[in-house]
C-alpha cells in the first residue's frame, strides 16, 4: 500500500500525533510519499525508519499513491485537491485545525482511521466540484473548486452589482458585497456563514448565496448542478476578486464568469465511524441542550 501525506505547518502539540501516524503506517509496511514542503516542516520533528519518497506536484503524485492523507484543517484538504485533481486518489482528512467539516478525523481517531484504511473498512464518497471558465483563463489548469466559487468586491467599501444568468436566462442582479456559488461540500463553509442552507452531498445541487445583499428579499437559491451559471460584474471600471476555494484572482467588469459542474469528482474516504450527518451533528452541536 502506498500512502501520500500532505499537510501544512501545525503547532507543536500536534507533532506527537503525526509521529504516531508515521510510525503506525511504517509498522504496516506502508510506502510513504510526502509532499516536499511538508517534509521540510517535519524535519527534526518526526522520525522516519527510512527516508520517505517525496512529491511536489500533480504529476509526481498521480501514479505513485493509492491514498492521500491530508493533515491540517479544511483549507489544507482543499489544497490537496489541487494536487490530486482527476487522478481518483481517495483523500482522508485528518484535522489538526479548528472546526474541520471535511477534515473530520480528529487526532484521537487517527488509530481507528488507520485501521479502517488498512482493513478496507471504509466508504468512498464522490464529491462534486465546480469549474470556472473565463476568456482569459484566469486560473489556468487549476480552474476548479471543491467548496465554492466566490465573487467579492475589491478595494472599495461600496457594494458591487453582479448580473447572474441561469442557462442563458437572466436570473437576478445582485447588489451585495459578493456572491457565493457553493457545492454541497462547500455548503457548510463560507455559504453557511452567509446564511446559506446545508446541502447533503449526493443530492446533485449547488446553491447561490449572496454576501450581505442590499435587498433583504434576495435569498439563497438552490439549483441543479447541471445548470450553467454566468456572472458578470455590471459596474464599469469596477474591479472584483474571484476565488476558487482559497485561490484568488482579480478581474475587471469586461470578463464574464462561466460556472458549471466539473468533469471529474474528488473521492473522500469516510471511515466506518464517520458520516456527513454525524459530522455536522457533532460540529454544530445539534441535539445538545444548552440548558443542562
Amino acid at each position: 500500500m502506498r500512502i501520500a501525506l500532505f499537510g501544512t505547518p501545525c503547532s507543536e502539540q500536534f507533532t506527537k500525533y503525526i509521529q504516531h501516524l508515521v510510525s503506525r503506517l511504517e509498522a504496516e509496511n506502508v510506502s510513504l510519499l510526502i509532499y516536499e514542503e511538508y517534509l521540510s516542516f517535519l524535519k527534526n520533528k518526526v522520525t522516519f525508519e527510512k527516508p520517505p519518497k517525496i512529491f511536489n506536484s500533480h504529476d509526481t503524485l498521480k501514479d505513485n499513491a493509492d491514498f492521500l492523507f491530508s493533515i491540517g484543517g479544511d483549507g489544507t484538504l482543499l489544497g490537496s485537491v489541487t494536487l490530486v485533481r482527476d487522478s481518483n486518489i481517495p483523500i482522508l482528512g485528518i484535522n489538526t485545525g479548528r472546526l474541520g467539516f471535511i477534515s473530520s478525523v480528529s487526532t484521537d481517531q487517527i488509530e481507528s482511521a488507520i485501521n479502517d484504511v488498512i482493513n478496507n473498512n471504509f466508504e468512498i464518497k464522490n464529491r462534486t466540484l465546480l469549474s470556472l471558465e473565463t476568456e482569459n483563463d484566469l486560473f489556468g489548469d487549476v480552474n476548479f473548486a471543491l467548496n465554492e466559487v466566490a465573487i467579492v468586491k475589491k478595494d472599495t467599501s461600496s457594494m458591487i452589482k453582479i448580473d447572474a444568468f441561469l442557462n442563458d436566462e437572466f436570473l437576478n442582479s445582485y447588489w451585495a458585497d459578493g456572491l457565493i456559488i457553493a457545492t454541497p461540500t462547500g455548503s457548510t463553509g463560507y455559504s453557511l456563514s452567509c446564511g446559506g442552507p446545508i446541502i447533503i452531498p449526493g443530492t446533485n445541487n449547488v446553491v447561490i448565496t449572496p454576501i450581505a445583499p442590499h435587498n433583504l428579499n434576495v435569498r439563497p437559491i438552490v439549483l441543479s448542478d447541471e445548470d450553467v451559471i454566468k456572472l458578470k460584474v455590471a459596474d464599469k471600471d469596477q474591479l472584483a476578486l474571484v476565488s476558487l476555494d482559497s485561490r484568488f484572482r482579480a478581474f475587471d467588469s469586461t470578463i464574464s464568469l462561466i460556472i458549471k459542474k466539473a468533469d471529474f469528482k474528488i473521492n473522500l474516504i469516510e471511515p466506518q465511524s464517520h458520516s456527513f450527518i454525524s459530522t455536522i451533528r457533532s460540529k454544530l452541536m445539534w441535539g445538545i441542550d444548552k440548558r443542562n
